[in-house]
C-alpha cells in the first residue's frame, strides 16, 4: 500500500482483490473510505475447490448466475439458491462463499458499464503472470537495468491487447460521489 507515499492523496472509491489477507487488513487502515470488491473468479475457484468434481459444473453455473445477475436483488436471490442447494452436502464450500458476502456485491453500486472490469482481478494478473514467468526463466542472467527494460517491454506488448474501459466517462461521476444503484445513476431529487 505504498500508493500514499507515491502521491495518491484521495482514497480510491473501490479496491478489487483476491483473498490476499494482508491487502484486506491494510485497506481500511490506509484508505478508510475505500469500498472493497472481492474477485469473483478467485472466489469461484476457492468455492469449487471444496466441492467434488461431479457437481462443479452445476455449481459454476450457479455462481455465474450470482455475479452476472442484472440487479443486486437478483444476485442475492441466486446467492441464497446456491446456499440452499449446497449447504447440507458441502458446508465448507458454502462457508467459503459466505465468508466474503459483504464484499462480493460492491460492484452493483458502480456503473453497469464497469462491471465486467471490476468483478475480477484477472485482467491485471494475466499481465503480471507473463512478466513473472519471463523473469523467472531469465533469473540471474540479467542486470537490474536489463530486467527492468525487459519488464517494461513485456508490459508494453501486453498493453496492445487491453480492452478500453467501458463507460470511462462515468469515472467523473464516481469521483464526484454520485450514487449508482444496480449500475444505474440515481438522479437527485430537488427538496
Amino acid at each position: 500500500m505504498e500508493l500514499k507515499s507515491r502521491g495518491l492523496e484521495t482514497d480510491p472509491k473501490l479496491a478489487i482483490a483476491d483473498g490476499a489477507l494482508g491487502f484486506w487488513k491494510a485497506l481500511p487502515q490506509i484508505f478508510p473510505t475505500t469500498r472493497a470488491q472481492r474477485c469473483w473468479v478467485h472466489k469461484t475457484i476457492n468455492v469449487l475447490d471444496k466441492m467434488p468434481k461431479s457437481v462443479r459444473q452445476q455449481a459454476t453455473g450457479m455462481m455465474r448466475d450470482i455475479y452476472m445477475a442484472e440487479t443486486k436483488g437478483r444476485a442475492l436471490k441466486a446467492y441464497q439458491v446456491f446456499i440452499d442447494s449446497f449447504d447440507e452436502k458441502y458446508p465448507k464450500a458454502v462457508a467459503c462463499l459466505q465468508d466474503d458476502e459483504e464484499v462480493l456485491f460492491s460492484f452493483y453500486d458502480m456503473p453497469a458499464a464497469h462491471w465486467q472490469h471490476i468483478r475480477s482481478t484477472n485482467v491485471i494478473e494475466s499481465v503480471f503472470a507473463t512478466v513473472r514467468l519471463r523473469t523467472k526463466k531469465t533469473k540471474g542472467c540479467c542486470t537490474r537495468l536489463a530486467t527492468l527494460t525487459m519488464v517494461f517491454k513485456l508490459v508494453q506488448e501486453a498493453e496492445k491487447g487491453w480492452r478500453r474501459l467501458r463507460g470511462w466517462r462515468k469515472l467523473v461521476l464516481i469521483r464526484e460521489g454520485r450514487r449508482f444503484v444496480d449500475g444505474v445513476l440515481q438522479e437527485e431529487t430537488a427538496a
